[in-house]
């Protein structure tokens, strides 16, 4: 049975300790149909049913943040609302928890979700780019974005035009960010990316093993994969080296880290930091690297 708050989750985590089902419920009553006793006699969902899933990341975004209206096309990642929540708190430890729209976070894949803006703009009423290379997943988001007044003057979506690029396209002269924010596609190839899915599935005892949880292919995978992605990144970031304080990723697989500081070394980056992140058995880290010469400070 689920403890009464949540392992490894930020202390700040609005979701670190177990839901309340029945006030979730009353907030987003079509929550109820998913809802059923687990094998421990505790309220639940199916977590392998993305359905489920989607209805409580609404319930979720509607009594944390007043979110009325969050929602993905078929076929795109469901995100889990309380490991993206863990982000933005380290995030905001990055900036010894400055709040305010004067706050610039760049959100590199922001997804039909655009899940990370709408946390962090609800939690600390930052201002968000999210860049995004799939036309429909960014007009999604920009709908997204629109119908929830309370964060729509704080979040604007952009275009990417090149898939192989991160920042180029995106920050405009003159523009500057506090952080950029990315959760970098896993797999190396589509095939891959379908195997950690059904992994997926079984670990969460699902019968439907032709089940997705979501993902277009630039949301799973791409050339390279994890380790691919994060060193482009990386090498992109030295041309933009004064225009954003912190840039930090996910980096799903800890075995990545030591090549991944061998490229930060490259580009002469002046500090990096590694924060543990862990949602229940599954476990991450945020890479963070700067090149201004800011004092380093501990998270909060």
């Amino acid at each position: 049975m689920d403890s009464a708050v949540k392992a490894g989750l930020h202390p700040r985590n609005r979701f670190n300790t177990r839901y309340d089902f029945p006030q979730l419920i009353a907030c987003t009553p079509a929550l109820a149909a998913f809802v059923k006793p687990n094998a421990y006699g505790d309220d639940s969902i199916d977590y392998a049913d993305p359905l489920a899933v989607k209805a409580l990341n609404q319930a979720l975004l509607k009594q944390a943040y007043g979110l009325q209206h969050w929602d993905i096309p078929p076929g795109y990642l469901c995100p889990p609302i309380p490991g993206r929540s863990d982000y933005i708190h380290h995030l905001a430890d990055l900036i010894e928890l400055r709040r305010g729209p004067s706050v610039r976070v760049l959100d590199i894949g922001t997804g039909a979700n655009c899940i990370y803006p709408l946390i962090g703009a609800s939690e600390y009423g930052w201002s968000f780019v999210g860049a995004e290379v799939d036309a429909a997943a960014w007009r999604w988001a920009q709908k997204i974005v629109s119908a929830n007044p309370s964060v729509a003057g704080l979040i604007e979506c952009r275009l990417q035009k090149s898939a192989a690029q991160c920042f180029h396209g995106i920050i405009q002269p003159g523009e500057r960010f506090d952080l950029t924010s990315c959760n970098p596609p896993f797999h190396a190839s589509a095939a891959v990316a379908a195997e950690g899915t059904q992994r997926k599935l079984r670990n969460l005892g699902g019968k439907k093993m032709g089940l997705n949880f979501g993902g277009k292919a630039n949301e799973l995978w791409c050339e390279g994969g994890e380790l691919g992605f994060i060193r482009r990144m990386i090498e992109e970031s030295a041309a933009f080296a004064d225009r954003c304080g912190w840039f930090t990723t996910l980096v799903s697989k800890s075995e990545h880290l030591s090549r991944l500081e061998q490229a930060l070394r490259r580009v002469k980056a002046s500090d990096l930091k590694v924060m543990e992140m862990a949602q229940g058995q599954k476990k991450s880290r945020l890479l963070a690297w700067t090149f201004s010469r800011q004092k380093s400070h501990p998270p909060v």
